[in-house]
C-alpha cells in the first residue's frame, strides 16, 4: 500500500505502450510523465520488463535508440482494463527482428500523436494519451476495410470549460508507396462515408419507411475529419502527393464526400515546427490554401 502511484504509473504506461503498439524511451516519457525527470520514466520501463509486460529492441543505426512493445502477456493484462475494454487488441510482435521490420512507420505515428498531444497541453486544450487510438478497423462491405493508423479525439477550447469535442481520421505516409496508391485512401474514406450494411433477410425500404443508415453512424455523430500527415520526402514532394490526392477520379460519391468531411493535409516537418493547430493545412478540394484542421467543417 506504500507505492499506490507508482502502481498508477505502471499501468499507465502498459496501457499507452498497448496501445501505441511502439514507442522510444523518450517518446513514453513525453507521452506518460514530462513533468518529471527522464530516469523514472527508464526506470519504470525497465521494472515493467522484468514483469515480462513489455520488452525492448536496440536499433544500432539509430545511436543504439531503445523501442519498447508489449508482450503477449502485457497485451493480456491491459485489454481486461475498463480504459481499453471494447477495443481491438493489437497485434503483438512475435520478436525483435519482426518489431525492427515495423518500427519505422509505428514509430512516426507515435511521434505524430506527441506533436498534438504536446500541442493541446500547450494550449490548455484535451487530448490525453489515450485519445490516440491507432488502427481503428471500420468495415466497407465485401470483406474490405477501413483502418486509419489512427482515430484522434480532441476537444476544442479550454479543458476545464466548454468546448467541442472533434474526432478525426489520421493517415501518416511516408513516402513507402507511390502518389497514385495514397490517392486511393481518399475513395476508401468515401466509401466509408456511404456504406450501408446490408441486413440479411432485409428487403429495400419501400416509401415511408426509414432507410437503413451508414454504418459510422454507430461511433461517430458526425463522421470524423480526415487529416493526412506526410513524411518521408521534401516539399516538392509532398506537393506532390497532395496534388494525387487532389486529382483523384471523383464521382458524386467522392464529391459528396470532400463536400461534408473536412480532409486535409501537411507535411510532418510543418507540424514540428509550427505545430499542428496552426494554418498549415491544405485542404483536398483546394490544396493551394492553407486553413487549420479543428475548424468548423463548413468554415
Amino acid at each position: 500500500m506504500t507505492d499506490i502511484d507508482a502502481g498508477g504509473g505502471d499501468r499507465l504506461a502498459l496501457a499507452v505502450l498497448t496501445q501505441y503498439r511502439m514507442a522510444t524511451t523518450e517518446q513514453m516519457h513525453r507521452l506518460i510523465a514530462p513533468g518529471v525527470r527522464r530516469e523514472q520514466t527508464r526506470r519504470r520501463l525497465a521494472k515493467l520488463r522484468e514483469e515480462g509486460l513489455v520488452d525492448r529492441i536496440t536499433l544500432p543505426q539509430a545511436g543504439r535508440l531503445r523501442v519498447w512493445f508489449p508482450t503477449s502477456y502485457g497485451v493480456r493484462i491491459a485489454s481486461e482494463w475498463p480504459e481499453l475494454r471494447g477495443r481491438r487488441p493489437p497485434k503483438t510482435v512475435a520478436d525483435p527482428t519482426a518489431a525492427r521490420l515495423r518500427v519505422g512507420h509505428t514509430l512516426t505515428v507515435t511521434e505524430t500523436a506527441l506533436l498534438f498531444l504536446e500541442d493541446a497541453r500547450r494550449r490548455g486544450e484535451l487530448c490525453r494519451p489515450l485519445d490516440w487510438l491507432p488502427e481503428v478497423y471500420h468495415p466497407i462491405g465485401s470483406g474490405e476495410a477501413v483502418i486509419p493508423d489512427a482515430l484522434m479525439y480532441y476537444r476544442r477550447g479550454p479543458a476545464d470549460g466548454n468546448g467541442s469535442m472533434l474526432r478525426a481520421f489520421v493517415e501518416v505516409d511516408r513516402a513507402t508507396m507511390g502518389p497514385e496508391r495514397l490517392a486511393t485512401k481518399l475513395t476508401a474514406y468515401a466509401r466509408l462515408y456511404h456504406y450501408v450494411p446490408a441486413a440479411p433477410g432485409r428487403r429495400r425500404p419501400t416509401i415511408g419507411q426509414e432507410p437503413e443508415q451508414e454504418e459510422w453512424r454507430k461511433r461517430y455523430p458526425l463522421f470524423p475529419r480526415v487529416l493526412f500527415v506526410l513524411d518521408g520526402t521534401g516539399p516538392a514532394g509532398v506537393n506532390t502527393r497532395i496534388r494525387a490526392l487532389h486529382s483523384v477520379p471523383g464521382d458524386w460519391k467522392l464529391d459528396l464526400f470532400l463536400r461534408d468531411v473536412l480532409v486535409v493535409a501537411a507535411s510532418l516537418a510543418d507540424l514540428r515546427n509550427n505545430g499542428p493547430s496552426s494554418p498549415v493545412w491544405r485542404p483536398i478540394r483546394d490544396p493551394d490554401s492553407r486553413v487549420v484542421w479543428s475548424q468548423s467543417q463548413d468554415e
